[in-house]
Formats: structure tokens, C-alpha cells, sequence
């Protein structure tokens, strides 16, 4: 099938083509998808974008002007595009539902220690051979509420890993399976009851109308003070403005953030100096008590295999069905010829 990679970046080059073993017709491009580059799609049955392209309504439109009738996410999320109007369009669309979760659930919980231990601060200060232990205490995780909002794959890893540490460890998830609670050793409690108890709070919730900003100036308020946040999932989930206030007043801790709600043109690109910056995330950055990773969670060998994996299995599956339209059609055609003869 003849696609078009919206997004490329140099690292995932090569995991692309080793899956790809010159199955399908393929062409790279560093641009993001937008409406200024849809055009780049013409004359491709598929394209591939990642979470920081612009599949909106409009950019569809265009796409489907174009001629392009499959769109492949490199992402288990795909709230940068618009299923609705994908849908009306006849444009399919398929994700990566799964792609080694150990990757980011392991560095939710690198997040956490490294907030905790105030690794970055001591590394930094080390660098200036100022070995002062002072402004370094930390805690034991061992014996620490840690609440995680969503339960699936990466969840579950995360309450297993902390289970590990000696943790008690809360969920909240819309469903409850009281066979997984007692294997991976967690109770199931309301998003209150969490708020209420948590000293480490985790976000593992896909990013739809019910979790934006789920954590927010109310949210917030029904937490512990100090309490540690983390957020690997989306970043529209949380509100950074609120998120800021809370830090400055100190009733949030430490902030952990692997996304960012207004990350897209920011995250996944070096920028260059004369470039205008985001002042919200330069002011989260200066506070010492923040942590911030620019989406890369993912970003390991065995989830960069998994995710080219699938994407060329995706669009395989598509030509495959395609072929398949097509035989049928013939298929009825030669019989009516038959019937008329």
C-alpha cells in the first residue's frame, strides 16, 4: 500500500523500514500534517501520523481530496484525530493498542524517584562539586499511598512495580475486577476517596471530553498538601494554570509531566533560540520541584519495534481487505456477465 509518514523522526527511521521490508510503498517526511502539508499526501492510499499532526476535520477533508483512505497512528491515543468526521468520510483509522507498557510505566515510577531523591538537583549540584546534602531529603516510598486514576495495561504495571516498593496502593478505574485487585494487590476506591488519600497521585486515563482537566483548581483541593503528581498519559487531563498556582502555594509538591497540554509544535523538535517560548512551561520549568520529560515515556527499543510492528501490520491488514473488495466485485461482475450470456 502506498503511504505517506507524516511526523518522522530520525530515531524511528529505522524501526519503520526494518518492519516494513519493502512491503509497501512508502515516503518519510520530517513536517507534521497539517492543512498547509495535506497536500504532500496526494497520490497515497495511506498515511501515518503521530500525536503531535493535525487530523482535524478540515485536514481530512483535505486528505480525502486527495485520495487517502487509511490512516495509520503511530500512538495509542487518537485524540489528534477527529473519528467522527473520519468515519463519515470513509477514512479508516488504526492505532497501536498496545506497545510494550512496561515503557511507561517504568518511567512513571523513574519520575517519581527522581522527584522524590531530588536526582536532578543533586546530579546538577554534583556537576558543580557542591556536595551539600541539605536541600536533598527525600522520603520512603515504602509505606506510601499512591493512587492510580486508570487501570489498564500501563496502570496494572504501575500498581505491580509499586506493590513491589511496599506500597499501599488505591485505583480508580469505571471498571472493577475484583479478581485483578487481589492478584496485583490494590483496593478500588472513589476519585474522592483517592484525592483524599494519596500521597502520589498517577494519571493513566486516555484523553477524552470526560478526562479533560480532570485534574483541576476542584480536583486539587480535595488532595493531600505536598502530595506528588504524575502525568504520562495526555496533557490535556490536567490544567497547567491550576496545576502552576498549586505548586506556588505548595499544596502540590512535586510534578512530574511526560505531556503537556499545549505541547503540540513544542515537544518532539529543537527549537531555535530566537523562537518564542511557552511561558507557562518556562515557568513550570524554573521551579525545582518539577520534572518534566518531553513526551518520551515511549521511548525505548522494544516500544519502537512494537510500534512499527503494528503500524505496518495495520496497513498489510488494510491491503488485504482492499484486495479482497476487489476479488468480490470482480467476482460479482464475471457472474451477472455469466447470467446475461
Amino acid at each position: 500500500m502506498k503511504t505517506f509518514f507524516y511526523s518522522i523522526k530520525e530515531f524511528e527511521k529505522q524501526y519503520l523500514l526494518n518492519a516494513n521490508q519493502n512491503t509497501h510503498e512508502v515516503s518519510l517526511t520530517s513536517q507534521n500534517l497539517a492543512v498547509e502539508t495535506a497536500i504532500l499526501s496526494a497520490g497515497y492510499e495511506a498515511i501515518s501520523v503521530f500525536t503531535n499532526d493535525d487530523a482535524s476535520a478540515e485536514v481530512l477533508e483535505l486528505l480525502r481530496e486527495n485520495g487517502v483512505k487509511y490512516i495509520a497512528t503511530r500512538s495509542v491515543g487518537t485524540d489528534h484525530i477527529d473519528l467522527v468526521a473520519a468515519k463519515q468520510m470513509d477514512i479508516k483509522v488504526g492505532n497501536v493498542p498496545a506497545y510494550s507498557p512496561y515503557s511507561i510505566a517504568e518511567h512513571t515510577i523513574g519520575m517519581m524517584l527522581a522527584l522524590n531523591r531530588k536526582l536532578i538537583l543533586a546530579n546538577a549540584n554534583a556537576h558543580q562539586y557542591q556536595f551539600d546534602l541539605a536541600p536533598l531529603i527525600g522520603f520512603d516510598m515504602h509505606g506510601k499511598t499512591v493512587g492510580i486514576i486508570g487501570l489498564g495495561e500501563i496502570g496494572s504495571i504501575v500498581a505491580k512495580i509499586l506493590h513491589g516498593f511496599g506500597c499501599n496502593v488505591l485505583v480508580y478505574d469505571l471498571i472493577q475486577d475484583s479478581k485483578k485487585a487481589e492478584t496485583l494487590h490494590f483496593t478500588y476506591v472513589s476519585l474522592d476517596t483517592l484525592y483524599a488519600e494519596a500521597d502520589i497521585i498517577t494519571l493513566h486515563v486516555p484523553f477524552t471530553a470526560q478526562t479533560k482537566y480532570l485534574i483541576n483548581l476542584e480536583s486539587i483541593n480535595k488532595m493531600k498538601n505536598g502530595v506528588m503528581l504524575i502525568n504520562t498519559s495526555r496533557g490535556g487531563i490536567v490544567n497547567t494554570k491550576d496545576i502552576l498556582n498549586a505548586l506556588i502555594s505548595g499544596k502540590i509538591g512535586y510534578l512530574g509531566l511526560d505531556v503537556y497540554e499545549n505541547e503540540r509544535g513544542i515537544f518532539f523538535k529543537n527549537h531555535q533560540p530566537q523562537e518564542k517560548k511557552d511561558q507557562l512551561l518556562l515557568t513550570l520549568m524554573q521551579l525545582e520541584n518539577v520534572l518534566i520529560t518531553g513526551h518520551q515515556a515511549f521511548l525505548t527499543n522494544e516500544a519502537l519495534t512494537n510500534i512499527a510492528d503494528k503500524t505496518i501490520e495495520n496497513l498489510s491488514d488494510w491491503e488485504s481487505e482492499y484486495y479482497k473488495e476487489c476479488n468480490s466485485k470482480i467476482g460479482k461482475v464475471a457472474h451477472l456477465e455469466e447470467l446475461l450470456h
